[in-house]
């Protein structure tokens, strides 16, 4: 695709979204779809869909409705083949699409997010000399962890239930390791208002993403 081979189309673009009920740009099967889920899912997955068409309306110059976009429920959207990768990520408050010409996952927190971080790495977490590290971890190093883990699941399209406890995070060198399938992925930690974004890629160099911010109260 020409597109893509213009300089603006090699960085990642970033769209960020506070969840507003917003439904506007959808499809009739995607509407057909959402009355198959529960109240709350479809709720999600029409909001989520329109920002999606909406985001990528602005990037390819097209109309919302005409973007060729693959969004099922529970998997991981897609475009066709030159149309370059999207991923995308929602927290209780927030969505967050990311579009790279290469293969790439993204994820979204709340960085004030209350839970016990000690608990999810002990159950969740790979570590070198695990029960003597994991008392050094702080409840920020963990929510890195865990937006990284999951941003470089959704760059593999996988399974949070299948793949979180294959993956070793390294936080010096900003690397993210699939033990099982060797596979070797680099990632960014950004700190965003009141959430934290991970995102995971195989480019060595870290990505400066262009960040378009979107229905934003802050």
């Amino acid at each position: 695709m020409k597109l893509l081979n213009e300089y603006k189309y090699k960085i990642p673009k970033i769209w960020f979204y506070e969840i507003k009920g917003v439904q506007d740009v959808v499809t009739e099967e995607e509407i057909k779809t959402a009355k198959k889920l529960s109240d709350l899912r479809s709720k999600v997955f029409l909001e989520t869909r329109a920002y999606l068409r909406q985001s990528l309306s602005t990037l390819f110059d097209l109309d919302p409705i005409k973007i060729p976009l693959n969004a099922q429920p529970g998997e991981p959207p897609s475009l066709p083949p030159g149309m370059g990768n999207i991923s995308l990520s929602h927290c209780k408050d927030a969505v967050l699409i990311v579009w790279h010409k290469e293969k790439i996952g993204i994820d979204i927190e709340r960085t004030d997010r209350n839970f016990n971080h000690i608990k999810i790495a002990e159950k969740y977490f790979l570590y070198t000399n695990k029960s003597s590290y994991i008392n050094k971890l702080t409840k920020t190093m963990i929510l890195n962890q865990w937006c990284a883990v999951e941003a470089a699941i959704k760059w593999d399209h996988g399974k949070i239930s299948k793949d979180i406890k294959h993956w070793e995070y390294f936080e010096k060198s900003k690397e993210l390791i699939h033990q099982r399938r060797n596979i070797h992925l680099n990632y960014s930690i950004i700190n965003f208002h009141k959430w934290t974004i991970a995102l995971a890629y195989e480019e060595k160099n870290s990505l400066s993403p262009e960040m378009i911010c979107c229905s934003k109260s802050f």
